[in-house]
């Protein structure tokens, strides 16, 4: 095959939809996929509205891109039954919200900081088999304090927030400490970009 190295869009037509569970955050729908001639199958997925994080880097007095701090979030996660060092983020569930937008509102109501710049670093389909998850992943940059009364409830209620190096991130993620995917994903595209 010749062309450039992307996915492509490009859904296969759906013969039939139905929802097999109807959840209270996102619903598991079955399709069947008319897939090619004489070619059908069923697919159940999770329907997910996506999401949106943000990789807060403070690279003031950074010599290079390791020596720049990055925030971050420890936060207890069910269906993998552990606690994990991520990035802010949360669901596109406000109906109209940009993305970038939405990470900005996450970033400050999760670790009440505000970014004066932020910009599209990359996207990332974390389990395409099994999920329409889409997460956008944006890089801000003049980090400091917001001003915000938003009150953390639920599972977000015990947030922990960490500076660390780049360079360490990215030691524990080559050493297996880090498995959060979006977190890998978003560090490991900054440090091969230098930015």
């Amino acid at each position: 095959m010749t062309g450039s190295l992307r996915d492509e869009d490009g859904a296969r037509p759906v013969l039939s939809r139905s929802t097999a569970f109807r959840g209270a955050i996102w619903d598991v729908v079955r399709d069947e996929v008319d897939f090619a001639p004489g070619v059908r199958f069923t697919r159940e997925y999770i329907a997910h509205t996506g999401a949106a994080a943000v990789l807060a880097l403070d690279d003031e007095g950074a010599s290079d891109v390791r020596d720049a701090r990055v925030l971050l979030i420890r936060q207890y996660r069910h269906p993998a039954g552990r606690t994990f060092w991520e990035l802010p983020a949360g669901l596109l569930d406000h109906e109209g919200e940009d993305p970038m937008q939405a990470a900005g509102r996450e970033l400050t109501e999760e670790t009440g900081h505000r970014a004066e710049h932020l910009r599209h670093l990359l996207d990332i389909h974390p389990s395409a088999g099994s999920s329409s998850e889409r997460i956008r992943i944006f890089l801000a940059t003049g980090i400091g304090e917001a001003v915000t009364d938003f009150v953390r409830e639920d599972e977000e209620s015990e947030i922990e927030l960490r500076w660390a190096r780049l360079g360490e991130v990215l030691d524990a993620i080559r050493d297996g400490r880090l498995t959060n995917a979006t977190l890998v994903a978003a560090v490991l595209a900054v440090a091969a970009l230098g930015v």
